[in-house]
């Protein structure tokens, strides 16, 4: 799953999900860009709603990658 986040998410926007997701078991990888952070999240992501991810605030964009078969 790939997490894209506005450019106006703030350092705290940022922790905030990551905390979130790390309490949950997954780990993450940030790339921080000009324009965007883009925070990758490891881990089986079946189980994580995507509304739930994209009800933080400085949440622009949630991406699912598929499985591969």
């Amino acid at each position: 799953m790939l997490i894209v986040m506005r450019k106006t998410a703030d350092e705290k926007a940022q922790e905030e999900i990551k905390s979130f997701l790390i309490e949950r078991g997954f780990d993450i990888h940030q790339s921080t860009g000009a324009n965007r952070v883009i925070i990758g999240v490891i881990g089986d992501t079946e189980s994580l709603p995507e509304a739930d991810i994209k009800a933080f605030p400085g949440v622009l964009q949630v991406v699912r990658i598929a499985k591969e078969e």
